[in-house]
């Protein structure tokens, strides 16, 4: 099992996405193990996005994230990573296939809805980021007729 990170950005609270996204987790079987609604501060922004920092689309993307509220997300499932980013789609919506939520919901690179970890280090670091409290532990009944 693995936990990743999905952060629903300003656009997609803003256009009422939160509950048609969560659902395509959830049908797809990960739990969810962790929720929050915020608009983050320009700290926690900065260092999210750090990786980014010296980037010339740097100033926006921090400017954009904090402009409002998104929703913050701990999946758990087998693959959940690989998983939560299949679902996710790619970068830029005009490219993602329909299906995905950017490919479904998203036509820029700037405003795509989704953020998701892209790996195990990303996940764990932006879990402890946005949840330094922990997530929640807890099995779904439903559990052995989603795995093998």
């Amino acid at each position: 099992m693995q936990t990743t990170f999905v952060m629903v950005k300003p656009d997609g609270v803003q256009r009422g996405l939160v509950g048609d996204i969560i659902k395509r987790f959830e049908n797809k079987g990960l739990r969810l193990v962790g929720l929050r609604q915020l608009t983050p501060s320009l700290e926690l922004a900065e260092k999210h996005y750090a990786v980014h920092s010296e980037r010339p689309f740097y100033p926006g993307l921090i400017q954009f994230i904090t402009s409002g509220p998104v929703v913050a997300m701990a999946w758990t499932g087998v693959e959940a990573i690989s998983v939560a980013r299949n679902i996710i789609g790619p970068t830029n919506g005009r490219e993602a296939a329909p299906g995905t939520i950017r490919g479904d919901f998203a036509m820029d690179i700037g405003h795509n809805i989704i953020h998701g970890s892209d790996g195990e280090d990303t996940a764990e670091f932006e879990l402890g980021l946005w949840f330094p409290e922990g997530v929640v532990e807890w099995i779904r009944d439903a559990e052995s007729q989603i795995y093998e």
